[in-house]
This record gives structure tokens, sequence and C-alpha cells, in this order.
């Protein structure tokens, strides 16, 4: 998948600077019949030496604009061009469901500012692909804007509503691996603490998701005791397990038993002291700010700490297994940009 992403990063960049290369003549009041294939080859040639003159020479600077400019391209790109890469990312199908490899960046659903979703693609996509009839995918559970992986869609409605029950009655195992900031005490356990929806108050007022726990410790003497349940707070568990440890940082096996939003990225930030590496938003509780980088990790990355706002989330969902007519176990690799942290910070990946 990471090779057909390159090809796909690689056409797009040299498609918008021929679009680009284009406008610009064609805005200069000549007819395009007029003009000579010389003056638009080099034109043409001048855009691109401009392209390459504004590529950084740092290569965790390049790598990081390249994530950017990818963001920013799936959110342009016609929806036809993101069916075709959604169906390039397809890792299985049959008759009641198919599986897609997520890609980074990609809203599941629409909002503001959202110009491409998954949703408002999957009846091109459903042409696309084989054996399909003209009715549109279905879509079966969520996953983040950021976070990549296994995504399971159906051919029906009946399907859908089968698999969306499996999930509700928690018969579907799905496995995350997340690259967190420091090492989680203990290396292995579950994470039980209620999760509910708070507005921050800062400077710029916003809402965060966070820990409602039924416990604390009792200040004259330091005693567990038993506190009311906050009335809007949803149970939230996940299971979690260390898989390396290096350069301040850590990569995590993670088992989310239960689905509340953002589940995963509090239980960590709250609750284990662990943020997941590119999570700007629960690093901090009271501010927006990016998150702030531990300087062993800061080399190791060569990054500055200027530039870590720009680091994307490494959160990444690698497996789900589910019993429809049979059980199925469906598996993606990180993406590209993950595997290289992983390098970078000398963590040893598993095998599988």
């Amino acid at each position: 998948m990471a090779a057909g992403s390159g090809a796909a990063r690689r056409c797009w960049r040299s498609g918008a600077g021929l679009a680009r290369a284009v406008r610009g003549v064609c805005g200069s009041g000549r007819a395009t019949a007029a003009l000579r294939a010389e003056e638009l080859a080099e034109r043409l040639r001048k855009s691109e030496e401009q392209q390459q003159r504004e590529i950084p020479k740092d290569p965790a600077q390049r790598w990081l604009r390249e994530l950017a400019a990818l963001n920013q391209q799936l959110q342009q790109v016609h929806p036809n061009v993101l069916a075709k890469i959604l169906k390039q990312r397809t890792v299985y199908q049959n008759e009641e469901i198919v599986v897609i490899d997520k890609p980074y960046g990609l809203p599941v659903h629409g909002g503001p500012g959202i110009k491409n979703c998954i949703a408002d693609v999957l009846p091109i996509l459903a042409k696309m692909l084989d054996n399909m009839k003209a009715d549109p995918l279905h879509l079966c559970h969520r996953l983040d804007k950021e976070t990549t992986g296994v995504m399971v869609l159906a051919r029906s409605k009946e399907a859908a509503e089968k698999i969306r029950l499996l999930f509700k009655t928690r018969q579907v195992e799905k496995i995350y691996w997340a690259i967190v900031l420091g090492d989680p005490d203990p290396v292995e356990g579950i994470v039980d603490i209620p999760i509910v929806e708070k507005e921050v108050q800062s400077h710029q007022s916003h809402y965060k998701m966070t820990l409602a726990p039924n416990y604390r410790l009792r200040p004259e003497d330091g005693k567990v005791t038993k506190i009311r349940k906050h009335r809007n707070a949803e149970s939230a568990v996940t299971r979690y397990r260390r898989l390396a440890a290096a350069s301040a940082c850590s990569l995590l096996e993670l088992q989310p038993i239960t689905g509340v939003k953002h589940q995963i990225r509090v239980h960590l930030a709250y609750g284990l002291g662990c943020p997941i590496l590119g999570d700007h938003k629960y690093s901090h509780w009271s501010k927006l700010a990016p998150q702030k980088l531990p300087e062993f990790t800061l080399r190791r990355l060569k990054l500055e700490q200027s530039k870590a706002r720009h680091l994307p989330l490494h959160l990444h969902a690698h497996r789900l297994c589910l019993s429809l007519s049979q059980p199925l176990d469906f598996v993606c690799k990180p993406p590209l940009f993950f595997q290289k942290t992983l390098k970078k910070l000398e963590l040893d990946i598993p095998k599988d």
C-alpha cells in the first residue's frame, strides 16, 4: 500500500504543477491555440524548478511537508479520484463486505470545511469495485480523520446492520498500534475509567473528552473513596501492552473494549500519562498548543520543537477480527510515515 500511496503522491504533485503552469499560460490573455509548444515547455520547466527549490533539504522537514501536502490533496482531488484511491487500498471483498486500508487525513464523515470524505464517495467506489451492483456501500463504524488502518464497509443495509450490532455488542476484536511519549507503568494492563466531554475554559474555549473517574484519593488521609458518577460519563475500557521502548517513547498495542469517542487518546494521555506522538489536542488540558517533545526524541526525529506542530497522529488500526458467515481476520501494515518514525526512534516493530 505504501508504494501505491507514493505513486499517487507523485502523480498529484506533477498534475498540480501542470495545472498551475497551464493556468498561468492561459491567464495571459492570448488564445490557447496560439501558444507555441516551446513556450509551454519552458514554462513547465520553470514551474518544476520552482517546486524543487521549495522542497526542504532536511529529510525530516521534507517528510512533514509531504504529509501536509497529502492531506491538502485528499481534500482537493475530484471525488472520482478519491474513490479510485480507496479502490487501490481495498484489502478484501466478498458478497457482504469491503475492507479498506484508510489513509491518513481523510475524514469518514463530512462537516464544516470538509470537501471530501469517505461517506460521500461510497456510491462511486461501489461502481468501481468488482461484482458490485449500483447500490452504494454502507459505513459500519468510524475511524478518526488522523487514524489509519483497517476499516469495514458493507455491501447492503442488512450486512451493515449485522456488523454494527457486532460492534455494539463488543463481538469485534480491534487492535491498534500507537507510538506514545514515555513508558507506561505498568507496561501492561487495563485502563477502566469513564469518559465525558467537557468545555475547557481558556483564552480559546474548546471542548475535549476527559476522564470522569468513579474514585478519588481523600486529601486528609489519602484513602480511596468512591465518588458520585458523572451523569453524562460513558463507560470506557482499554487494554494495553508495551511492544517496544526507546528514545523516550514506546510502541503500544491497544485493544479498546468499548467504543467511546477519542477513548484511546484520552486513556493514554490522561490515564497513563503517555500521550500519542502527534496528538496535539490531548497533550495539554487547558490550552490548544503543539505537543512538547523530550529533547532526546527531537534529536532522534531530527526535528526542532518549533516544527513539532506538524507531526501527524501516530495511531493505526492494525487488526480487526469479526465473524459473519465465517471468522474473518484483517491486518493492515502501518503507513509509511509511521514506519519511518519507528525506524528513527529505534523502536523494533513486532513480527506477526
